[in-house]
């Protein structure tokens, strides 16, 4: 069954809204609400340091390592959360991630867990980049304010995919949302629509793109944007093994349907021919 975007709007509305009217139980409520503060607040410095890196060409952040350590340094950044983050979303991964949470909680904290860690990598990563001091270039004028619009678009593209994939399960919200009303969380069905209907990894391909539509360049930046992106690419593959084992059939047309990154140009010709 096809879910609408007002479905997955409806869905996310009442799972928040029945957060409010928890029923009784003190120490699960402490827990939950304790998770999802530590969630959202992590997860909002690390995007805020993402988007503020990268709009200066990774120049300028907190890291100060001395050279020749600094390359070591940021290559451990940089490959930290791309190999911590693929082995998070194995079998291994999952039992891993239902241990860190006390004793009853794991199971149904795991996706705001997983949110956590990777909040913390990702602000680690982009808040303590020891930046080269190499500056190749840096737009100015009318191109400052047209790769800015295009960077932006990319956050916006962002954002509009992991609304499409469902936001609690992205943000983290639907393992303490659930805890805190008692529930089993209710994972979104496999996307089809939104995003998902032109290409099957929207989300990892604008992770990607704001990765390339920035004012400024420098080695650092450079050396971020070709590992993300590489990630970006092979890494889904995992993800896609695991939706054939659960859903079978019914992934495998719409694997056959659907591109893996890159739209089909039919897609750009059907939309105007339908203006």
């Amino acid at each position: 069954m096809r879910e609408t975007s007002n479905a997955r709007l409806t869905r996310l509305l009442e799972l928040a809204i029945g957060s409010l009217t928890p029923p009784v139980g003190k120490r699960r409520i402490i827990v939950a609400i304790s998770y999802g503060i530590i969630c959202h607040f992590i997860f909002l410095l690390a995007v805020l340091s993402m988007m503020t890196a990268m709009f200066f060409g990774m120049s300028k952040s907190l890291g100060g390592v001395p050279p020749p350590w600094n390359i070591a340094a940021n290559l451990a950044l940089i490959l930290q959360f791309p190999l911590a983050h693929s082995i998070l979303l194995t079998k291994s991964g999952q039992i891993i991630l239902s241990k860190l949470a006390p004793s009853g909680y794991g199971a149904t904290l795991a996706t705001t867990t997983f949110a956590i860690i990777a909040s913390v990598q990702l602000l680690a990563l982009f808040a303590f980049w020891t930046p080269s001091g190499t500056i190749w270039w840096q737009a100015q004028g009318w191109p400052l304010a047209i790769i800015s619009t295009l960077y932006a678009l990319s956050w916006l593209l962002l954002i509009w995919a992991s609304f499409d994939a469902g936001a609690e399960v992205q943000s983290g919200a639907l393992g303490w949302m659930s805890l805190v009303q008692k529930i089993k969380p209710v994972f979104p069905d496999m996307p089809t629509q939104g995003l998902f209907k032109i290409i099957r990894q929207p989300i990892y391909v604008a992770f990607a793109l704001t990765t390339w539509t920035v004012p400024i360049w420098t080695p650092d930046q450079l050396c971020l944007a070709i590992v993300l992106s590489a990630y970006c690419l092979l890494a889904p593959r995992l993800k896609e093994r695991r939706f054939s084992l659960r859903y079978g059939a019914r992934f495998a047309d719409y694997k056959a349907k659907t591109p893996y990154a890159f739209p089909k140009l039919s897609v750009f010709w059907k939309g105007r021919s339908s203006r």
